[in-house]
């Protein structure tokens, strides 16, 4: 994927949790994923697709990392992993993956996003919707740290 599409992902991760979540996450450099495991203890899978693109966007966090932006976004002061933040990164899926595609629909990309998934649990082998190499940009919070991962295939091509 070129920056084009790889930058709405960081923008959008960047512009949800600076808003509702009064974070400044420091993003790294994209890398391609290795593998196809979960990597951090909370995760959000949502699906886009068109008839031109297929794809997905996982978002997963370390546990200190959401533990403060969920936090931070509700008032409260959650310690431990439940019901509630699982459900925050549902939101968070849903709130990030709607930013990239306004973002690639500016340039084009049009296409429809599925109900999010969460996955409690690391390391959980995940099957792609495509043969798309998967972009990987691991963020960075002072409490803990968090991915965004895409894989989008234009079938167009």
């Amino acid at each position: 994927m070129d920056a084009n599409i790889i930058n709405p992902f960081i923008s959008s991760t960047m512009n949800v949790l600076t808003t509702m979540a009064s974070v400044n996450p420091t993003a790294g450099k994209p890398t391609v994923k290795p593998d196809n495991k979960s990597w951090g203890v909370v995760t959000g899978i949502i699906g886009l697709a068109s008839n031109k693109i297929r794809g997905t966007m996982i978002l997963s966090f370390d546990e200190p990392s959401i533990l403060k932006i969920v936090n931070n976004m509700l008032g409260e002061n959650y310690t431990a992993i439940n019901d509630e933040i699982v459900d925050a990164v549902g939101e968070l899926t849903n709130m990030i993956c709607g930013g990239v595609k306004k973002q690639l629909g500016d340039l084009g990309m049009l296409f429809d996003l599925a109900t999010p998934l969460m996955l409690v649990g690391q390391g959980v082998e995940l099957k792609s919707l495509t043969k798309a190499p998967i972009i990987s940009i691991a963020f960075e919070i002072p409490e803990g740290k968090f991915v965004i991962e895409a894989n989008l295939a234009d079938f167009a091509k």
